[in-house]
């Protein structure tokens, strides 16, 4: 394991924002695509039978570990090169504004199919009859969601461990997001792949909601936070959406379509309905909090850099 010294932690961590910011995630050969379908495939294979939760277990380790296994292999050639690609590989936030984007075009021009097509791609509740309100809070929601998963924990881990930490954290978090439901499928099959994230998003997830609250209505996000969080079966999309929700002063959560079943889920935040427009300032929140986070960042590693 390569021991990343200060600057060459700066050095891939400004080279793989470069990335992000100039290419995005890779349109073809993505490996997060073939490890989804590793993923799948070993899926196929094990859940099924008795035992689940020890095949799921099995499925987590070998798909995990080979990731690590690889990164390895890819750190002894490359160096600090390596670094760099796992967190421009791991990191979301371009591909999140894109899908964002997408939601809040046909929203603004009433083109209320398109937009329901567009949020369906990012979230995995039932699209087919939601309203202009109903596709606004699913993709609020998810924007805040993933903004803590997709962007805010990789910097978290990449900050502490480098290319180890974004790699572990976003293979984690795929398997989660594959795996990782309270369905009679997954329960016990991917309860391993949903309390790893779970451990791995705790920290990330309340520095994401803190800075949602700071760059928002603070009081409100604060408040919020600590009375409707705690509600939220998810201990970490919770404390993220609830402070998302009262930054912006919208009203998200209620009843959701999951898996041919109405869910009533408890209510976020505080205020109207939200619309198009409450779309695009909650991409606006989450990419100011990226900005503060980019920049903190660079300081720590510039002053360590210095010391």
């Amino acid at each position: 394991m390569l021991e990343l010294a200060p600057f060459n932690w700066l050095a891939a961590f400004a080279v793989g924002i470069l990335l992000e910011f100039v290419i995005g995630d890779p349109r073809r050969w993505h490996p997060l695509a073939g490890f989804g379908r590793l993923a799948d495939g070993l899926r196929l294979r094990l859940n099924h039978g008795r035992g689940r939760f020890w095949r799921g277990f099995a499925a987590w380790l070998i798909l995990l570990g080979g990731g690590l296994v690889l990164f390895a292999v890819l750190e002894r050639w490359l160096g600090l090169w390596a670094h760099a690609f796992a967190l421009w590989f791991a990191l979301g936030a371009r591909s999140l504004r894109e899908h964002v984007l997408a939601i809040i075009d046909p929203l603004a021009r009433s083109d209320l199919p398109g937009a329901r097509h567009a949020v369906s791609r990012i979230v995995s509740r039932d699209c087919s009859a939601l309203d202009e309100a109903g596709v606004s809070r699913a993709a609020i929601e998810s924007t805040l969601e993933n903004g803590a998963d997709a962007i805010f924990a990789t910097l978290f881990w990449f900050a502490l461990l480098g290319g180890w930490g974004a790699i572990l954290h976003r293979l984690a978090n795929t398997l989660d997001a594959m795996w990782g439901y309270r369905t009679p499928e997954f329960e016990q099959f991917g309860k391993t792949a949903a309390r790893l994230d779970d451990a791995l998003n705790y920290l990330p997830a309340r520095l994401s909601a803190l800075s949602y609250a700071l760059l928002g209505s603070t009081k409100t996000a604060l408040a919020c936070w600590q009375t409707q969080a705690p509600l939220w079966d998810s201990p970490n999309a919770g404390p993220a959406m609830a402070a998302g929700a009262g930054a912006l002063g919208v009203q998200l959560g209620g009843v959701a379509r999951y898996h041919g079943r109405d869910e009533t889920r408890p209510v976020l935040g505080t205020g109207p309905q939200p619309g198009a427009a409450d779309v695009r300032r909650g991409l606006l929140l989450v990419t100011r909090s990226f900005g503060i986070w980019l920049a903190v960042l660079l300081v720590i590693g510039i002053g360590r850099c210095m010391t």
